[in-house]
């Protein structure tokens, strides 16, 4: 039997119809694991995925300095397309030209952000959250919440401490606090956090890098009190650990978290895609009430009971100390190197 052009054609049309698509794009996410990936797979990237059709490969390896440091050893083409990291990396990777700058013509939603918010992380880093280091501690050996920073030094916490490395951010921060207690500066003068941080680092266990490991220690009882992100502090919370999580009376300092892409990055249109898309007022609303953070937008909408724990305004944030951050991104080599001296070896 003879075949016509005409049902050549059909046939070819039909299987081009059956066909996936040849190139479709596709977005490589660096983040982190843990509790922040389930949330930021369900709030976000789901919602993301059927939006655009836009494939995400989910890379949770390394922290914020790890990945910093991949993307400066690759020269801005570390394998993925945009990156969770903090303000300091953005600043310090905008000013190496590692770091794709960002503007409201591409990502339009960078307009909704509080601008004394967004101008901390520099035109490199998408505001995406805000957190801050809090005091988190066990309610059933703790008999009264503690209110100062010093309450980790009390003598029934001797081995009951977990300290970040400094390879956590959490490190650096708890450094320019105690600092800043003990008469010094934020970002001068940190002698006395240095001599605060080995009495500390004496008082114990030793540190981890991971806050899925730190937090561990606090739920299986090793650790009675250390310092931890407030968000994941109320996610234990809401989780009915018993735990429960302050702001002590000396301030604290904002972790404020950044997307960023990469100056290599392959696939920057599905980037600039996602981050708007995280920028959304509804996607913000979605993360907010899901990882218990604050946001750098006013207007979303979030429960009464959680904005109350949370940074959600630019007068929250006034009420906390603010390091200049392109200072600490300069300096955090030199006190990197003191903390590997000082600190770590006064541990048990």
């Amino acid at each position: 039997m003879k075949t016509t052009r005409c049902s050549i054609v059909l046939l070819s049309l039909a299987l081009v119809g059956q066909a996936e698509p040849l190139h479709a794009e596709t977005l490589v996410l660096n983040s982190y694991g843990g509790p922040y990936e389930q949330i930021i797979r369900e709030r976000i990237i789901e919602p993301f995925v059927k939006a655009f059709g836009i494939e995400v490969v989910y890379d949770a390896v390394g922290s914020s300095s790890q990945d910093y440091a991949k993307i400066k050893a690759t020269a801005g083409r570390p394998g993925f397309d945009v990156v969770v990291m903090t303000a300091s990396q953005a600043l310090q990777g905008c000013k190496e030209g590692l770091l794709e700058k960002l503007d409201v013509a591409r990502i339009p939603n960078l307009a909704a952000l509080a601008p004394s918010i967004a101008a901390v992380a520099g035109p490199c880093g998408a505001v995406h959250e805000i957190q801050y280091m809090s005091l988190l501690y066990r309610t059933d050996h703790l008999s009264q919440a503690p209110t100062s920073w010093n309450a980790l030094m009390a003598p029934e916490l001797k081995d009951r401490v977990v300290l970040p490395t400094f390879q956590n951010v959490m490190a650096v921060d708890l450094l320019q606090v105690m600092s800043v207690i003990n008469g010094g500066g934020l970002v001068d003068d940190l002698d006395p956090g240095f001599a605060a941080m080995a009495r500390l680092a004496e008082q114990s266990i030793g540190f981890e890098q991971s806050s899925a490991i730190l937090e561990s220690y606090i739920k299986d009882g090793t650790v009675w009190a250390m310092p931890f992100w407030n968000g994941r502090a109320q996610l234990l919370v809401d989780a009915g650990e018993p735990v429960d999580y302050v702001r002590p009376k000396e301030g604290t300092i904002p972790l404020i978290a950044t997307l960023s892409i990469p100056a290599g990055a392959e696939n920057k249109s599905a980037a600039l895609k996602f981050i708007n898309f995280f920028l959304e007022k509804s996607s913000q609303e979605a993360w907010v009430s899901g990882y218990k953070v604050g946001s750098a937008r006013a207007d979303i909408e979030v429960p009464e009971a959680l904005r109350e724990r949370q940074i959600t305004t630019e007068a929250d944030l006034k009420t906390l100390l603010l390091p200049d951050l392109a200072i600490v991104a300069e300096r955090l080599p030199d006190w990197a190197d003191r903390w590997e001296r000082e600190v770590v070896p006064a541990a048990n």
